[in-house]
């Protein structure tokens, strides 16, 4: 990490100069989702992991009351506000979307908790690719809070709660519906087992696993799509379940019994159509398979993790539906048709994240990685595949 941050200060003094500022450097991980795919905003259960990829930047307080952003690879940044006047943090429409909304976003979190916001400079870089649904909007907004919590005075942050100002920030300014377990995986780092019922107080419970001393690696592959492209799809996953929820009389499928929502399947299909329907049915299976894998990971048993991982992924296919939006252009669908047909039987592999673009997920025999890496670039194209490892720390930042 050293190295990268060594980069991320050459590009600072490229961008701002030298000077006599004492430095801040900050490091805020990817993720991984493990298991749960689409329970978090139910309130549901989640494994998610922080990755060895990660934001890297310098940052130092530059007096005025602009937030300059310098991103390798990306046009320079400045946000503008009035310390004394919080409304100038509001969301603003043309920052949907943007790292300019993101930094806006958490400045206003901050300051509503009672810091007083004043203007910086940052340079960042990042190996995270973007837009491959392993968050890296949420290590940008985690990354932004842990540069603010440190340069602003004010009480420390814990993780928990720098994740929940992260969600608000990519709901609201940013423009994402998503649920929690982005951001806290981001600020918790490792893998975590996270019980979101409670919404403003999860239960997050560290496990301690290492897929590859068990035989196995994970690895990412970019399906070629950018899932920001369907962010409409997505964003109807949530909405559909939500409504479910709401015909129940409740706001989370969590708060109803899976007894509950099967004997009003008559009336959710009248009412909501099919496709809410067996989303809200994709939330209880999902949920279960969520608590068996996390008992297979804690008795060290990959093989039936595995098989409950291959279930996830028919269940996200089927019933989720969230691996493609139909038509000729069904990028996800290839790439998981690709790795089954490497795999053949071995290892398993579903969609990541959000789904329709992005990544899939594949846990690799490692006698298989080289191969599997090989031929799904063949078919991807070249560097789509990476495998990965869990970092053990979440977003963080340090002075330098």
């Amino acid at each position: 990490m050293e190295a990268r941050v060594n980069e991320a200060r050459e590009l600072f003094e490229k961008s701002f100069g030298q000077g006599d500022r004492r430095l801040l450097a900050v490091v805020s991980p990817g993720r991984t989702e493990i298991a749960g795919n689409h329970t978090d905003h139910e309130g549901g259960h989640v494994i998610a992991g922080a990755l060895d990829v990660a934001i890297v930047g310098v940052a130092a307080a530059n007096g005025t009351n602009v937030i300059n952003i310098v991103s390798k690879g990306f046009d320079p940044v400045a946000v503008e506000f009035n310390p004394s006047d919080l409304a100038s943090l509001a969301p603003r429409e043309e920052e949907r979307v943007t790292t300019a909304g993101l930094a806006r976003g958490m400045a206003y979190q901050l300051a509503q908790g009672g810091r007083i916001p004043a203007g910086f400079d940052i340079a960042m870089t990042s190996d995270i690719p973007s837009g491959g649904g392993l968050s890296s909007s949420a290590a940008v907004e985690c990354a932004f809070g842990r540069v603010m919590e440190a340069l602003w005075d004010g009480p420390e942050i814990d993780a928990a709660t720098m994740a929940r100002l992260a969600q608000k920030d990519e709901n609201d300014w940013f423009g994402k519906p998503c649920g929690l377990m982005d951001q806290m995986s981001v600020a918790q780092g490792a893998i975590c087992f996270m019980d979101f019922h409670d919404a403003d107080q999860p239960v997050i419970q560290r496990m301690e696993f290492d897929f590859a001393a068990h035989g196995y690696d994970i690895c990412l592959v970019d399906v070629g799509c950018d899932h920001s492209q369907f962010t409409d799809e997505y964003a109807a996953v949530p909405q559909e379940m939500h409504a479910a929820a709401r015909k129940l009389g409740v706001e989370r499928l969590s708060d109803v019994s899976e007894e509950a929502f099967e004997a009003a399947v008559p009336a959710l299909r009248q009412q909501l159509g099919d496709r809410a329907t067996v989303r809200g049915i994709h939330y209880y299976l999902e949920e279960s398979l969520v608590d068996q894998r996390r008992d297979a990971l804690h008795a060290g048993d990959v093989k039936t993790f595995l098989s409950l991982t291959r279930r996830s992924g028919a269940s996200s296919g089927m019933f989720l539906q969230n691996v493609s939006t139909g038509g000729a252009y069904q990028p996800a669908m290839v790439a998981l048709g690709v790795a089954e047909l490497v795999l053949a039987g071995r290892g398993a592999v579903r969609i990541h994240g959000g789904g329709f673009g992005g990544t899939i997920q594949a846990f690799v025999p490692r006698d298989l990685t080289e191969e599997f890496v090989c031929r799904m670039d063949h078919a991807l194209g070249e560097g789509a595949t990476r495998v990965y490892g869990i970092s053990a720390e979440g977003a963080r930042a340090e002075w330098l």
